[in-house]
C-alpha cells in the first residue's frame, strides 16, 4: 500500500499538475520587447535632461556677490580657514570656522596687490634626483 502511495505522489500527481495548464494569456514577446527598451530609453533620457538641468541651474547662481570678491582663501586646520576680502575697494582678513562664524581679523589700510603670474614654473624633481643630491653631501 505504500508503496502504491509513493508511487502516486512521486510519479503520477506532478505529471498531472503538468498536464494541465494554467490559462495564461498569450503575450506578444515583441509588443513586450518594445515596452521595455522605451522604457529603458525614458529613463536614460530622463537622467541626462535631470544632469543639463542641473548645470543650466548652477550656471545662474554666482558664487559671491557683484559687489564682495573672495581675493584668496588658505585652510588653517581641518576645518578652519582665513580669507582675503574685497569689499568696495577694502581689504579685510576674515577668520571662518564652524563654532565662532566670521570674525573680521583685520582690516587692510593699503590693499594687498595681486600677483604676477611666475616667470618660469619650478622645476618638479624627481626621486632620482633628490637621491642623487643626497648621495652627494
Amino acid at each position: 500500500m505504500r508503496r502504491t502511495v509513493a508511487a502516486f505522489a512521486g510519479g503520477f500527481l506532478p505529471c498531472a499538475l503538468m498536464a494541465a495548464p494554467a490559462a495564461t494569456p498569450a503575450v506578444d514577446s515583441g509588443a513586450e520587447l518594445l515596452r521595455v527598451l522605451v522604457s529603458l530609453l525614458g529613463v536614460v533620457a530622463l537622467i541626462f535632461f535631470v544632469g543639463w538641468f542641473g548645470r543650466r541651474a548652477q550656471a545662474r547662481v554666482r558664487p559671491g556677490g557683484r559687489k564682495i570678491r573672495v581675493i584668496e582663501s588658505m585652510p588653517v586646520g581641518i576645518k578652519e580657514k582665513v580669507m582675503l576680502l574685497e569689499v568696495g575697494g577694502t581689504q579685510l582678513l576674515v577668520g571662518a570656522s564652524p563654532t565662532g562664524g566670521l570674525r573680521t581679523l583685520h582690516v587692510l589700510a593699503t590693499p594687498v596687490p595681486d600677483d604676477a603670474p611666475p616667470s618660469a614654473t619650478p622645476v618638479v624633481r624627481g626621486f632620482r634626483d633628490v637621491l642623487a643630491q643626497w648621495k652627494r653631501s
